[in-house]
């Protein structure tokens, strides 16, 4: 090991440094020690204890957790909702990301009803590429399954490596399918090697309970809310459990809120199948009690809404159980004039919250200092899952030789509050102002080289990769 190179040529003949962390308190879904890590290029090259190797730069991590670089793959930038666009495009959501430890982002394309899935992925495809600052790949949404796009699945999991494919319960109209649609895409993207993901709630009723209160005059925020009730996404998740379970096809629920949906997946587990689960840092720590404040109760308004305090126990529980493998975001922000389009009218308001900065922060302070998971599930929720279900797993989730050298430095100690005057998400609100935190990224690397340091983003938009996905397994 002592005669590795200190500087070697990649692509173009351009000279590449190698890095050599110390001393750092290594942690994985299941590593925990004190040790080091050599990077040679965009690669890690050595793992180990007291590593007798020279390399062209030192980094000094005594006193400092290091974790492979987390993946969120539930982020919605710059996407087309409710006549508007959410806040942050590819360039200041992927760069928010990285601030916060967040090295690789999956985001979702979604078709249009009577338009081709290459359309959709090549106008999502140029918002992306040469403007992300971290790596990114994509989930296609499919909202119109047909004998025509049914074909185009082929191309897009063998060629642009998109392996999963998102399916909408709700928004009837615009982005629901029905069960026959979801049975037929099952079986198809099963037979390629995909996965089929689902926004599981029941659009119908829904559609139902919204006409009834905006006839009654009941217009505030706080009737989202009521417009969704655990029924919904309960039943939902059941019918998407079972029919997954039917066709055989890996499915995976996004962003689970509440105990009834908890509960159709475990029932599911109990004869023998398996469906992934998501949830997402708001449920995990926000209530519904946030949409009594009249309009201001509009940040938080996302689908599914904030559930009840029985609920996050339940989710807790979800994730120390095996049964929520995931911790994602929904990232969907939208400044504070979005939102007053629907001051009128809570059915108007654009759907979304702003979180892809704070997550690992938030899931450290929240869920480690205080008890409630370990520090391997905390790597496990973060990056090693979302790798080993999505196909990019050893390249991405763990740190080991020949993986990606995503790796985050992250201070368990320090203490600071979370501003929306200094945080880097393009939106003028924080549904988390004033939170006290202990625990903050400090130095970020994305393939060998050093992107954040001490709250600097040392690289400019187009840094980022498009990472194409292995064929998935259905199993972690």
């Amino acid at each position: 090991m002592p005669g590795l190179p200190l500087f070697w040529r990649g692509n173009e003949g351009e000279v590449i440094m190698s890095i050599l962390i110390k001393n750092a308190h290594i942690i994985g879904a299941a590593e925990n020690f004190t040790g080091d890590i050599y990077i040679q290029g965009e690669s890690i090259a050595a793992v180990g204890k007291n590593l007798d190797i020279q390399a062209e730069k030192v980094i000094d991590a005594t006193g400092l957790l290091a974790f492979p670089g987390c993946i969120d793959p539930h982020v919605h930038l710059e996407m087309p909702f409710m006549g508007t666009f959410s806040s942050d495009n590819y360039e200041t959501g992927t760069r928010a990301a990285l601030h916060g430890g967040t090295t690789t982002v999956i985001d979702f394309i979604l078709q249009s009803q009577g338009h081709s899935l290459y359309e959709a992925y090549n106008a999502w495809s140029g918002r992306a590429n040469g403007h992300a600052v971290g790596d990114y790949s994509f989930h296609m949404a499919v909202t119109d399954f047909n004998e025509n796009t049914s074909k185009e699945i082929i191309d897009l999991i063998e060629k642009e490596g998109i392996t999963s494919f998102k399916i909408f319960m709700a928004y009837k109209g615009a982005l629901m399918i029905d069960d026959k649609q979801m049975v037929g895409l099952m079986n198809e993207v099963k037979a390629r090697g995909g996965m089929v993901t689902v926004h599981a709630t029941n659009g119908d009723m829904i559609d139902f309970l919204i006409a009834k209160n905006r006839a009654e005059g009941k217009l505030a925020p706080i009737y989202h809310y009521l417009s969704q009730p655990e029924i919904t996404e309960a039943e939902a998740s059941e019918r998407f459990a079972s029919i997954a379970g039917y066709t055989g096809c890996p499915g995976y629920i996004v962003h689970m809120t509440c105990e009834g949906a908890l509960n159709a997946v475990r029932d599911n587990n109990r004869h023998n199948q398996k469906v992934f689960a998501e949830t997402c840092i708001q449920y995990l720590l926000l209530d519904a009690s946030l949409y009594e404040q009249n309009f201001e109760g509009a940040k938080w308004v996302m689908s599914p809404p904030l559930r009840e305090k029985k609920d996050q126990e339940a989710l807790w529980a979800g994730i120390n159980q095996g049964l929520i493998q995931v911790v994602a975001t929904d990232h969907c922000p939208f400044k504070w004039e979005q939102k007053l389009l629907g001051k009128d009218d809570f059915s108007k308001i654009p759907n979304g919250h702003p979180a892809i900065e704070h997550r690992v922060e938030l899931l450290y302070s929240e869920g480690v200092r205080k008890g409630r998971i370990t520090l391997n599930k905390f790597v496990e929720v973060l990056s090693t899952n979302p790798a080993k279900i999505f196909g990019m797993f050893p390249r991405k989730g763990c740190i080991a030789p020949g993986s990606d050298a995503d790796i985050v430095l992250f201070d368990p100690n320090e203490e600071h509050t979370i501003n929306a005057a200094t945080h880097h998400m393009n939106t003028d609100y924080s549904g988390y102002e004033g939170w006290k935190l202990t625990g903050k990224t400090k130095t970020v690397l994305l393939r060998g080289q050093v992107v954040i340091d001490d709250g600097k983003c040392l690289v400019e938009k187009g840094n980022g990769k498009y990472i194409k996905r292995n064929k998935v397994e259905g199993k972690i």
